[in-house]
């Protein structure tokens, strides 16, 4: 019996590789510029399972794809997949929960420091030459540690968000979920609380909600105005989450004090988005997950995924 095919519209690591070509056989796209839409079209002609990190799965690339059986995202999330398309071709989709949580925490931490203590400002300024010897308060931040953080979305990286906050910095935590994990409080000493009070009383509000139909534009003009002017917004879930204009209204208007972001309504972010000419918004280009072990450790799962979804042989995280 004949290997499946497996394409991949990136190239792999070496090991993954290796893994995948004792169960199926392997070609990837490994030019430097991205696959064109067309040509990923062609690439998909007679292959059984697809390997991506975000390429749009619908309607026009399964007509384009009659022979794909499973397709497998380097990726947590999966709004990038038609699931109705998928469910009416039968095409198994899988992404790669968990492996990236803590990394993900980790750069949450990050940008609440860094809108805090106004890291990526104070960089420039000292190395345009214009440090000045002398206490200014005038290079002063915010704390971080024992103030009171609302995180919005308490799933896995939610909660470990949540311990660091916790135990690292001594912070207040509280949050806001569609179901209430009681267990958590109790193991955390977390509290819930309903958006409307946790948007007043947080110092610090950190977004981590998927993105679906009801989630798009979670956090708009409303819910800005309810926040303190001295609150620090983060997001790090998907961009089309929050409503980019209000956001920028309120950062300019002072309804809050900073934003930390790592996504964007589009990405790459244009460069003539004023959220990039202010000083008070720490701006990162999507690299929630991006470090090389994080990232390997996806991939391997998402090979791991896409053998499981065509040969049987071990299992696969369905979406």
């Amino acid at each position: 019996m004949s290997r499946p095919i497996v394409f991949s519209d990136k190239p792999l690591p070496k090991e993954i590789q290796a893994y995948l070509a004792n169960h199926v056989k392997l070609t990837m796209w490994e030019e430097a510029h991205k696959l064109k839409r067309e040509q990923l079209f062609e690439k998909l002609q007679g292959v059984d399972g697809f390997m991506t990190s975000g390429e749009l799965i619908n309607e026009e690339l399964l007509q384009n794809a009659p022979n794909l059986r499973a397709v497998s995202t380097i990726s947590v999330g999966y709004d990038h997949f038609d699931l109705n398309a998928m469910r009416k071709h039968q095409i198994i989709g899988t992404h790669t929960p968990y492996v990236l949580d803590d990394t993900v925490a980790d750069l949450v931490l990050s940008l609440m420091l860094a809108t805090a203590r106004r890291i990526p400002e104070l960089d420039a300024l000292t190395k345009s030459g214009c440090w000045k010897k002398g206490d200014s308060r005038q290079l002063f931040g915010v704390d971080v540690h024992h103030k009171k953080l609302g995180i919005i979305g308490m799933g896995r990286i939610g909660e470990k968000i949540a311990k660091r906050a916790k135990y690292g910095f001594d912070m207040d935590v509280s949050y806001f979920n569609r179901k209430r994990k009681k267990g958590m409080e109790q193991q955390l000493g977390l509290h819930y609380e309903e958006l409307e009070v946790l948007l007043r009383e947080s110092d610090f509000i950190v977004l981590m909600v998927p993105l679906t139909n009801e989630t798009k534009h979670f956090i708009g003009a409303h819910e800005f105005t309810l926040m303190k002017p001295s609150s620090i917004f983060i997001n790090a879930s998907r961009g089309q989450t929050v409503d980019e204009e209000a956001m920028t209204e309120a950062l300019l208007t002072g309804e809050i004090l900073a934003a930390g972001l790592d996504v964007y309504e589009q990405e790459p972010i244009h460069p003539t988005n004023p959220l990039l000419n202010l000083k008070n918004v720490v701006t990162l280009p999507h690299i929630g997950s991006a470090t090389s072990e994080t990232r390997d450790a996806m991939a391997m799962m998402a090979a791991k995924n896409i053998v499981a979804a065509l040969t049987g042989v071990g299992s696969c995280y369905k979406v």
